[in-house]
């Protein structure tokens, strides 16, 4: 009987236990490595991939079991924010030699539910106010956006836009984007129903997490392809990452350029090609990607998100937008 009402007791206080394995955690003191990499394994020399020029690279690894799985990326400088899609964030300094520094890790401090399980902190999509320094996160399952403090130990308020309530639960909040005006813009996915259709798309006039009411439009991403990750260029117009996977090709990407004009209520927008990442180019699969200056320059970053899996790899790669 003592037996009995000891499991008794430990399950009325294990209340966040859902049945799941625990959300494996990273470590605070996780040490993170940078392996260089070649734009094409057949000819190291090679730097041009359509409207971009490949300005190196690495792949990223760690002694943690559970590092990787990487699905959006905020760059400030040298300083690099990684957000798996189990909630774990990695920042560090990358420096012109391709060295890390300063790297830790630590989980989002909140969240849609309670954290046990990966599936209440499936975050794919990171946003920031370059201002403030402040954070906005997507969670694709739970279709809500976040806010965080600039140190993302924090989170500042939350919002279900009703809009987004229908978007599939697997292929909710993929891309998100704070445009320097103040305003937002957020991609699914993908569709309900066909997976070939247009996705759906929200233009937000200001913070969502204050006023959730958005602007629908739809977004049409390559054939075959879905869209993963947006960002702004210092022109205005959007460039969005777009991945694949197949048996025969394994993932592959395609960037393209959105004229940010096109975006108004009831539009069917699509971009322009600008770069394929497909054999013998480096390949994988890319779910972030950021913009940034670097004198006249505009520089793109591109990440990639290894499932944590033995033969996928977490990438970091440095493109200098020549378009």
């Amino acid at each position: 009987m003592r037996i009995l009402l000891s499991i008794i007791l430990l399950l009325a206080l294990l209340t966040d236990y859902s049945g799941e394995t625990r959300l494996k955690l990273l470590p605070p003191d996780t040490a993170v490595m940078a392996e260089p990499v070649a734009l094409d394994w057949r000819d190291p020399a090679r730097t041009k991939l359509g409207a971009l020029t490949f300005l190196g690279g690495v792949w990223l690894t760690s002694p943690e079991p559970h590092f990787g799985g990487f699905s959006a990326m905020a760059v400030d400088g040298n300083r690099f924010t990684l957000l798996s899609d189990g909630g774990n964030v990695v920042r560090f300094r990358l420096d012109s030699r391709w060295r890390v520094s300063e790297a830790h890790a630590f989980a989002l401090p909140d969240g849609p539910g309670t954290g046990w399980s990966k599936l209440d902190r499936d975050t794919e999509s990171l946003t920031r106010d370059p201002a403030t320094g402040q954070l906005w996160v997507g969670f694709e399952r739970a279709n809500q956006i976040w806010r965080y403090d600039a140190a993302l130990r924090r989170a500042e308020a939350h919002a279900e836009p009703a809009q987004m309530a229908s978007w599939p639960e697997n292929g909710g909040a993929e891309s998100m984007v704070r445009l320097r005006d103040g305003s937002f813009i957020v991609l699914a996915e993908s569709a309900k129903g066909d997976p070939k259709a247009s996705r759906p798309a929200l233009w937000f006039a200001t913070d969502p997490v204050r006023d959730s009411r958005g602007v629908a439009f739809t977004y049409r991403a390559p054939s075959g392809y879905k869209p993963t990750d947006m960002t702004e260029l210092p022109d205005g117009r959007l460039v969005v990452i777009h991945r694949r996977a197949s048996l025969r090709t394994a993932f592959t990407a395609v960037l393209t350029i959105v004229d940010r004009r096109a975006i108004r209520p009831g539009a069917t927008v699509t971009g322009r090609e600008i770069a394929r990442f497909e054999a013998p180019v480096v390949h994988d699969n890319f779910e972030a990607v950021a913009a940034v200056r670097e004198g006249k320059d505009t520089i793109l970053w591109i990440a990639s998100d290894d499932n944590q899996y033995f033969f996928q790899r977490s990438l970091l790669l440095k493109f200098r937008l020549d378009d």
